[in-house]
């Protein structure tokens, strides 16, 4: 089988990568297209994953558009070239697109809800539009939920063991408490209308969490100098061991705080709009707090209360409810393959 896959953003390198793995070790052919937005590329490379760059993402929702046309135009021109059986990718707009131009299969994962009329083309033309349980909204006959999130496609623990000694070379002591906190560029094409913390509330957030212990921030876009001695310095594919040691995750990122869930770490989220499955983890499971629709004031009283508690607490009580989502969800790359090969190879194997 020939698969080729489509990366737009550094959480797409992470759902992928197991699955590129095993597909390979099946003896299936992949090639990947990419894109140069934020560290995406560099987790490409840093995993040894050979690529094809066909953009880079454009501030601004015109520009944004421009890329799009880019992107489509560059997909049909490489499905043409390497004729896969089916081309798989997270937000599927370029490729749906060029799948239908060419006749050619296409699946795409969905995880974000927040742009309805581009997700609602997308499940129309693509072949099968794939999400999470708690995906919020029906989008047809051809909308397939499975029983987990994203994030648990790379960080099962059939995927993934936290190694401390990658933290410890680079000055992180895993042992003692610290935070994290994630800010976000809000550029993608999904993030219109969207916000976070204020830099005022983004100056008390790591006050607050300064009580218990080293607070280190990551950022898609940059720091402002007073925030530069927080700066988490660590290679682009060492973020979840990072996260996974960490007391405290706290943040504008979706993807991080259900990564942090995922590990068994508790986890604030800040937006305006919220996620299905960030409810579901914190309405389930009870690993992440979320604050929507502008509860920025909300989140600084909680965190105001949660730094007051013993932080060997907050890790052990995140950690059993951990246990218990992994235990009530599913190795999301296992699904990915089964799916795959149960709903192309059939049709491989009748063309040969």
């Amino acid at each position: 089988m020939r698969v080729l896959i489509d990366i737009l953003h550094p959480a797409h390198v992470h759902f992928f990568r197991c699955f590129i793995g095993e597909m390979r070790g099946r003896g299936h052919e992949i090639k990947i297209l990419s894109r140069h937005k934020d560290v995406a590329v560099d987790l490409l490379d840093a995993y040894g994953l050979e690529h094809q760059a066909i953009s880079t993402q454009r501030a601004g929702k015109a520009r944004l558009a421009g890329e799009l046309a880019q992107r489509i135009a560059e997909t049909v021109k490489v499905i043409r070239e390497f004729k896969p059986d089916v081309v798989l990718g997270v937000m599927g707009p370029a490729i749906a697109a060029a799948g239908a131009i060419t006749n050619t299969k296409t699946f795409v994962f969905y995880n974000n809800e927040t742009s309805h009329k581009i997700n609602r083309v997308v499940a129309r033309i693509a072949d099968a539009y794939i999400t999470p349980r708690a995906y919020k909204g029906d989008y047809g006959s051809k909308h397939l939920r499975y029983d987990g999130c994203h994030e648990l496609a790379y960080l099962h623990p059939n995927r993934f063991t936290p190694d401390p000694e990658r933290l410890r070379r680079h000055g992180i002591d895993p042992a003692r408490p610290y935070s994290l906190m994630r800010f976000v560029g809000w550029e993608s094409i999904h993030d219109g209308g969207e916000s976070g913390l204020s830099l005022e509330n983004k100056r008390k957030a790591v006050d607050l969490l300064s009580r218990m212990g080293p607070v280190y921030i990551s950022s898609e876009k940059p720091l402002p100098p007073e925030f530069e001695p927080y700066r988490l310095s660590l290679p682009v594919n060492d973020m979840h061991h990072a996260i996974a040691h960490a007391t405290v995750v706290a943040g504008e990122s979706s993807t991080i705080a259900s990564e942090a869930a995922c590990l068994g770490v508790h986890a604030i989220f800040v937006s305006k709009t919220g996620r299905g499955v960030n409810d579901e983890q914190e309405e389930r499971f009870g690993l992440v707090r979320n604050f929507n629709g502008g509860r920025e004031q909300d989140a600084i009283a909680y965190l105001n209360a949660l730094t007051r508690r013993d932080p060997a607490e907050i890790k052990a009580e995140a950690a059993a409810r951990g246990r218990r989502m992994i235990a009530q969800t599913t190795d999301v790359t296992q699904f990915l393959i089964d799916y795959v090969e149960a709903n192309v190879c059939g049709d491989v194997r009748e063309a040969a």
